[in-house]
Formats: structure tokens, sequence, C-alpha cells
């Protein structure tokens, strides 16, 4: 069967905060001028949002820029942060520290991310952009020159055995002038295009966290509605990047999450126990006790700033948001940054529509440059990098660069790949992580349950691996398959006959997230994440 061709003026590949702003940025430039332009969005999750995980604190200055009546529109930014905190934390202390300019969150705004897409799409919609949820883009297209000419959804209703069953639907290629690729963090698409036209030739490695979240409704007496916690500390040892936030939202609800930098050397290191131990510090459990979680999720975020952005335009298309790696990490904020690129896309795009060509779209990096995004950006490029030097090199070196030298500093650090780091297994001390409560800690398959994550059982795994005996050579082997613990959702297990020989990596495909983890951080690359069945993977409310 041929598959159907649907044709626009702009595709773009996730309704997330950076394809959904291209896209309305671009149709507010097409009412402004009389030269309206088709635009498609289409989403790999079951809707706009599903799929959108962040802590979330927003700074507005994008939304500002976009919708400045966003107010009397109903945007549900509903919660000022009001009162900022920044800790220390020891097994058992938790020792305050004065809060770094970029933490200060006076006229920011606690919030959903994932709410705040949905509304975005609304305002989309009002204007005209067709959104197709549910529609994962499984397969850039080009034409005869190497020009991305659009893209494909996968087929629907294909076995495990690879065949399509009694419900197969083939997929639809969505054809455009110009294709915007904003699939946020390690998009499947996007890193093929990294290949294909050597985007990365000139940039530094990417670098990424973990992030981990839980949505929790804790009594009146814990609720301090606008308040806004950072800890660094415990229970990291001095050489892994990570910290936690507690975000107090309306309702009673507090987010709470931890982010830890998958430049770790411990393969035994597990980050979802580690979150979870978080939990039991003195000053962290009260705020739990007798309260209910609602809501979890993962998901992995680029850290490599200024220094590890890409070459961001192709033949045919360009690379938005977090795709892009434009994510502020001293300020913990990237949904401004990821706005921001989408819009200053659609205004290269809009120019490029009008005047009637098709050539590179040179304009959006120009453009960018040109922005406080591209100067906020360079003037915290050393600070990520220089927690090589461990917790206290790190701190010491971020306070001369912002309060001395300003951002300003005459020399840039540098990145390795994340997947070049463990030791391995017995170089490395093991972790005796406690078992969880049930109350305040939890195991990975209750939380997966709560994530409200569903695949169709019977399709292809959409977890790959190059070279399945390289899971027992070599990560078994080495690091005690570390893709045991990197996964927050028990995705990977190591099992073994009666005799208890003859181990196998089995992948619980039905358990992932989207979290992208095991893609980044397996020592030989051998893990290939690509795209399920649309539809599928979590169902965030709320997050």
């Amino acid at each position: 069967m041929d598959r159907d061709k649907m044709e626009y003026d702009v595709v773009i590949v996730g309704a997330g905060p950076s394809g959904l702003s291209a896209a309305i940025r671009l149709k507010q430039l097409g009412q402004q001028t009389g030269q309206d332009f088709s635009v498609c969005v289409i989403e790999k999750g079951s809707e706009v949002g599903a799929h959108i995980l962040s802590g979330a604190v927003l700074e507005p200055r994008a939304l500002n820029e976009l919708i400045p009546d966003w107010k009397e529109k109903g945007a549900p930014l509903n919660t000022p942060a009001e009162k900022d905190r920044f800790l220390f934390l020891t097994k058992r202390r938790a020792i305050r520290l004065p809060t770094p300019p970029q933490m200060n969150n006076h006229g920011n705004y606690i919030i959903s991310l994932g709410n705040l897409c949905r509304w975005l799409g609304q305002q989309a919609e009002a204007l005209g952009v067709e959104i197709y949820p549910g529609f994962a883009a499984a397969e850039v297209l080009t034409d005869e020159a190497g020009r991305v000419r659009g893209v494909a959804t996968g087929d629907m209703g294909i076995g495990k055995d690879g065949k399509p069953t009694a419900s197969h639907a083939r997929g639809v290629e969505l054809l455009a002038k110009y294709t915007l690729f904003a699939e946020g963090c390690r998009g499947s698409l996007t890193k093929t295009l990294f290949k294909r036209f050597d985007l990365r030739r000139d940039c530094d490695p990417q670098t990424f966290g973990i992030g981990i979240k839980e949505l929790w409704e804790v009594q009146p007496e814990q609720h301090q509605q606008g308040t806004v916690v950072h800890t660094i500390g415990w229970p990291m040892d001095w050489g892994t990047y990570g910290g936690s936030f507690l975000y107090h939202l309306e309702n009673r609800q507090v987010a709470v999450g931890f982010v830890i930098g998958l430049d770790y050397e411990n393969p035994h290191l597990s980050p979802f126990d580690e979150f979870q131990r978080f939990k039991t510090h003195p000053a962290v459990r009260p705020i739990f006790e007798g309260g209910r979680r609602v809501a979890y999720g993962a998901r992995a975020l680029n850290e490599g700033g200024f220094q590890a952005i890409p070459k961001l335009t192709f033949p045919g298309g360009a690379i938005v948001g977090d795709s892009a790696g434009f994510l502020n990490v001293p300020k913990i904020k990237g949904t401004h940054t990821a706005m921001k690129s989408g819009m200053v896309a659609a205004e290269a795009l809009h120019e490029m529509l009008a005047a009637g060509r098709v050539d590179e779209l040179t304009g959006y990096p120009e453009r960018l440059k040109r922005t406080w995004l591209w100067d906020e950006l360079y003037c915290v490029r050393n600070v990520r990098p220089s927690f090589r030097l461990g917790m206290w090199g790190g701190l010491a070196y971020s306070a001369l660069d912002t309060y001395v030298m300003r951002g300003r500093a005459p020399w840039t650090f540098h990145h390795h790949d994340d997947n070049a780091t463990l030791r391995r297994a017995g170089e490395c001390a093991p972790i005796d992580y406690p078992k969880p409560d049930g109350k305040i800690t939890f195991d990975k398959l209750s939380s997966v349950f709560v994530s409200n994550t569903n695949h169709e059982e019977n399709q292809p795994p959409h977890l790959k691996l190059t070279e399945p005996r390289i899971a027992i050579d070599v990560n078994l082997a080495l690091y005690d398959a570390p893709e045991q613990r990197y996964c927050p959702a028990g995705v990977y297990e190591i099992v073994r006959d009666d005799s208890g020989a003859n181990p196998r990596l089995q992948i619980n495909a039905q358990n992932c997230v989207h979290c992208k983890t095991c893609d980044i951080k397996d020592p030989l690359q051998n893990i290939n994440w690509v795209v399920p069945e649309g539809g599928g993977g979590p169902n965030y409310p709320n997050m």
C-alpha cells in the first residue's frame, strides 16, 4: 500500500513549547502581513502535553513576547513564585546557602508545563494550525538532492514479528517546504539529522542529565504555595553532579524531583533510587508524610549549553528547542529559551516563504545570535562543565564566574561524551539502597503505573540493540549491566536460567517512559531508541 500524502508549507515535529511557539508565531505573522501559510504539528503523545514533563518554574519572558495578553486568555500560570530557598544537605542537616542570582525566581511562575502546552495548542489551533496528536514521526523524507522534504509517520498495526496485523494502517507522508524538528531532548529523528548533515562537527558533544519527578498532594500544614526550594549535596557524593527541586503549586500540590548529570562514573548508581533516598532526608520527609503521590515521570535534559549548540539548519529544515539544547543549566530553566528559538525560527521561515524562496534557513541562527537567548547562554557557558572539579570546586568557580567575571571569562570549558565516563564495576563501591516503604519511597514498577504508561503490546520493540551480545559481553561483564539502574522504569533486566547461568538481557519495552537515558548512557551506544506506535508511552496529568 502506498502512503497517503499531505502537503503543507511547514511541518513541525513535536507539540512542545518550541514547536507550538513556532506554529503560533508563524500564523501571527501571516495575519499581520496578509501572507498566511499552512502549518501542521504532529505529536507522538496521545494528546498535546501527554509526554511533557518539567519541574517547572517558568520565566515568562518569551510568553510575554509571543502572547502579551496571556492572562486574559486564561494561560495556566496560577502560582507566582514568592519565596526561594537554596539548601546544602548533609545526611541529617539542611544548611541554607545564598541563592545564586540565576536562581532568583521573582516574577516567575510555578506551573505544569504539560498544561501550558495544552493551552498553547489551543491558541495554535485557534489561529488555523492543524495539530495531530498520536502520530509519531518515524522517518525523515528527502528528495533526490538530499533536501529534507518532510517526514513520514510510523505504520500502525505492525506485530512483534514485523508483519502487518489485521489492524494495519500505513503511515502518512507529511510534505513541506520546510520541516522544523522540535522533538525535545535526544530526538530520534534529530539524531539522524546530526549524522546525515554533520551538524555537530563544530560544537562540543552534548551532555545530559536525567530528571525524575513526582507530583504529590500534601497535607495542608506542609503546603507553602509559591515556595521554590533547590538542594545540592546529599545523597550525591562530592564528585557527582546532581540536585533536587521542590515546587509548591496551587491546590496543595508539590512537585518534587531530582536531576543527576549523566556524566557520573559509578555504574552501581541508580538515579531513581537516589531520588527515593533524597525524600527520606529529615528536612524533606515531613513534607510528604500523610500525603499522596499522584504522578511520576522521567526525562533526559540537555546540559551542554552554549558550546554544545549544533548547526541549526540544513536543506529543507531546522532544529528548535530542546532538540538543539537551549537549556540554561544554572537557571534550571529551558522553556523560555525553547519558546524563543521556535519564535525566531518562525520569523525566519515567514521571511523566506513570503519571498517565495526555499533556500537553507540561514536567517534563523543569524537572528538567534542577536537575541537575549544567545547572550543568556553564553554568559553561563562555563558553570556546568566547572563541576568536573567536584561539587566544591564547581561551586567556587561558579561564584567567581557569576559575581566577578559575570560570564565574560576569556576561556570556555568543554564537554565530553556521557557514555564514556563509566568506570568498571570492580573499581567502584556498590551502593546499598534502602527498600521502599510504599508511603514516601516507591519501587520502579509502581511508579511506572502512576505514569499511566501504555504501549500496544504486539508491536516491534522501540528499544533496539545494535549488537545483542554487547549487553552481556561488555555491559554485564565490565559494568554489571548499568542499564538495569540508569533506566528509571525497569525496562532492562538481566535474567538467567534455573541454574543461575546463561544470562541474557530482557527488555520490557512496555514500561518505557520515553526518557531516552538508555540511548545516551549506554557505554558503547548499543541501544537505539526509536518511536513506538503513535500514542504509546506515558500520559502525564498536570506534569
